[in-house]
């Protein structure tokens, strides 16, 4: 009675089996195909060929490994400035211990500048800028990177964190160093916002415009030089940092419109797109918004330090700190797969509902403390 049963299973497993026979074979089919074309050539064909071939798997093999090694990434990164031993606002004469005499000369240098400075660093020093390497340009068989659940997590997390840099140079030029907006740009500071304003992915050569480019890393290596270059003459109180309140209000409703942008993206995919762990987007919005906040978390740390006198004198304190911390929190949040699921879903999670709950959370915080100094 069971034989035509088994008979069933049988052919079902057959058929999965040939099926799953064919579809390999139509993968290696190019392979098969080229290794006997391969082998039926003479070595003034061959030579070439498996060089070039070897060149590819050589750079292959050097564009996985940087897009899988994240350098230096770490979330407690902030700690190494030790802002809690600040002992005034940026730009304003230091001042020295008890008994001792203050240098002449010699202003407090400015933490965001420090920590924007770094942040570049980490970017395009320490781990290679993967938007503007050819074979991300390239893409997997001619389909974005972006579009496929592999190897773009790096890029959109240094996407992530430019977005915030590039929005901190713009602020510095416009404001920060300012005296009540009415002086002059600063030169150094004007050239890093220009050259952090550069295509992010430009390799060394481009079709549109077509002809040779400066590859993106060495734009911003050099926004990098100008800003550590800012610092160091602010530090021989050369040049000004206006910390004042006008200043800080200006600046966080700056920040708090860059990440309200990066929450409606994230609510936007959530909303329209549950494919759990199949939407093949869902990473590239993940990391975009981890990246942003991981560089918001050390420059509104800097922020903290740079504005020390107008937060504590405006009573912003508590809320400041509490700001910082969701920050914090927020990087905690490290999956190793991305889902997209129904925010009531039971079997897939939401990520991204997750990481925009702790941008919200953080831009309530930053509106609270902008509409206390506008009173």
């Amino acid at each position: 009675m069971l034989d035509p049963v088994v008979a069933f299973f049988q052919r079902v497993f057959s058929a999965i089996g040939r099926g799953v026979g064919l579809v390999v074979a139509a993968l290696l089919w190019p392979f098969t195909a080229f290794s006997q074309w391969y082998g039926a050539r003479r070595w003034i064909i061959k030579g070439p060929v498996g060089l070039a071939i070897l060149l590819l798997v050589g750079l292959y093999g050097y564009f996985i490994w940087q897009t899988q090694v994240w350098t230096n990434f770490n979330p407690d990164y902030i700690d190494r400035y030790q802002l809690a031993e600040r002992k005034n606002d940026a730009g304003l004469p230091v001042k020295a211990a008890a008994g001792e005499t203050a240098p002449a000369n010699r202003c407090e240098r400015s933490a965001i500048v420090d920590v924007t400075a770094d942040l570049i660093d980490f970017e395009v020093n320490q781990n290679a800028w993967i938007s503007s390497m050819i074979l991300y340009k390239l893409g997997l068989f001619g389909i974005d990177w972006d579009h496929t659940p592999f190897l773009d997590n790096k890029a959109s997390f240094q996407r992530g964190v430019n977005e915030a840099v590039r929005r901190t140079t713009v602020e510095l030029v416009d404001s920060l160093v300012r005296m009540r907006g009415t002086s002059g740009i600063n030169t150094r500071l004007q050239s890093a916002r220009s050259k952090m304003q550069y295509d992010e992915t430009n390799w060394y050569f481009g079709l549109s415009p077509f002809g040779p480019l400066t590859p993106t890393p060495s734009q911003y290596r050099s926004a990098m030089a100008d800003l550590r270059a800012f610092n160091d003459e602010l530090v021989g109180c050369a040049v000004v940092f206006d910390a004042r309140a006008d200043n800080f209000l200006e600046f966080m409703d700056r920040v708090s419109s860059s990440i309200g942008s990066t929450s409606a993206m994230l609510r936007e995919r959530s909303e329209n797109y549950n494919g759990g762990w199949f939407d093949t987007r869902a990473d590239d919005r993940f990391w975009f918004a981890y990246g942003q906040l991981y560089a918001y978390y050390g420059i509104l740390s800097a922020t903290g330090a740079d504005f020390d006198g107008v937060i504590n004198q405006r009573g912003l304190a508590p809320i400041w700190n509490e700001s910082i911390k969701q920050l914090r929190a927020a990087l905690r949040i490290q999956p190793l797969i991305i889902s997209n699921g129904r925010e009531d879903g039971w079997i897939m999670p939401t990520h991204l509902a997750t990481m925009g709950f702790y941008i919200l959370r953080v831009r309530s915080n930053l509106v609270e403390m902008r509409d206390i100094l506008a009173r």
